[in-house]
């Protein structure tokens, strides 16, 4: 009896329960990082879910300012060195 638990847990019984304990912290601890409450798991999922759907316009719209902040000297400077390269001869 005891080698057909041991088979359909994948080890001793005690083992596998101190394995899924210690792996059951450790993605407790990540779930909560993301700001999810065991107590109301689809609500958090709901505010998960809405955080990166803004976070995600948030960042478009930094890096939209980054692109401007840069392109206001990049395409000025590119645009005077390609005046000074282009062929005399034309």
């Amino acid at each position: 009896m005891a080698g057909r638990l041991d088979n359909f847990l994948g080890g001793s019984p005690l083992a596998v329960i101190f394995k899924l304990v210690l792996l059951s912290i450790l993605i407790g601890v990540v779930l909560s990082a993301l700001g999810l409450d065991p107590w109301n798991i689809v609500k958090s999922i709901q505010n998960l879910v809405r955080a990166i759907w803004d976070m995600g316009f948030d960042a478009i719209h930094i890096v939209w300012r980054y692109f401007l902040l840069g392109a206001v000297l990049v395409i000025p400077i590119w645009l005077v060195l390609r005046l000074i390269r282009t062929p005399k001869g034309r």
